[in-house]
């Protein structure tokens, strides 16, 4: 990694809190800032280097993860030629579960998120490893025993019933959820910004691993199962 500078773009939900990161990382010799617009977001401000790096690392900050973030979020973590980091006000337990769904590779607690753990994240995140804080471990560990229990006794957990991970995983959920309100294809993937392709893939692979036979049984699946 020290013969390679970091090619890093910075996301936040707003300027103020983006242009304290980049301030961090702007002087940092293994990090190379680079516009938004390269990666399909919207432009930097102006003074934000751009250029190409052998590695590809997005920096996502956010205060909860609300729907934008969360579409944002899974926008970003589906890209092969990047690896993310996020930083965070607050998880609450289903969206910890959804984050490692979507591949995230480091999380950062944003009181805790200084210049140094900042750097860090990104040289892992662009190593390909994963870090999160001591807490974070110990509640995934936690949730994911109370949903392996759940599994064993057949009694649906409270974190299972908003992010179940056994019978269907998070993005299941969501096409689903979509499919119930009744939006077609094309509205799922502008709403979840998922290609139309992916979408289908999705449900193709619900529906064989679940021998369901067609949408309205994915739909009726989920309702009776308490996924939505």
């Amino acid at each position: 990694m020290s013969d390679t500078r970091i090619s890093v773009a910075v996301h936040a939900t707003d300027p103020l809190s983006r242009a304290g990161v980049i301030s961090h990382l702007r002087h940092e010799p293994t990090v190379e800032l680079v516009d938004r617009a390269t990666d399909g977001s919207s432009p930097a401000p102006p003074g934000t280097p751009t250029a190409a790096a052998q590695e590809r690392v997005a920096v996502m900050l956010v205060d909860r993860l609300d729907d934008p973030a969360g579409s944002e979020l899974r926008r970003l973590a589906r890209s092969t030629e990047q690896r993310v980091v996020l930083i965070a006000s607050e998880l609450r337990e289903p969206e910890l579960l959804a984050v490692v769904e979507y591949g995230v590779r480091a999380i950062l607690w944003r009181h805790q998120a200084t210049p140094q753990k900042l750097l860090r994240a990104v040289h892992s995140a662009a190593r390909g490893e994963g870090e999160l804080p001591p807490d974070l471990i110990n509640r995934l560990m936690t949730q994911l025993g109370r949903l392996r229990l759940s599994a064993l006794d057949g009694t649906p957990s409270a974190a299972g019933a908003l992010v179940p991970t056994l019978g269907m995983a998070p993005r299941e959920v969501d096409v689903v959820r979509l499919i119930a309100e009744g939006l077609d294809t094309k509205q799922i993937s502008e709403k979840l910004a998922y290609s139309e392709r992916t979408v289908k893939n999705v449900l193709h692979a619900l529906m064989t691993r679940l021998q369901l036979q067609n949408r309205a049984h994915a739909v009726a699946y989920a309702l009776r199962e308490g996924y939505i």
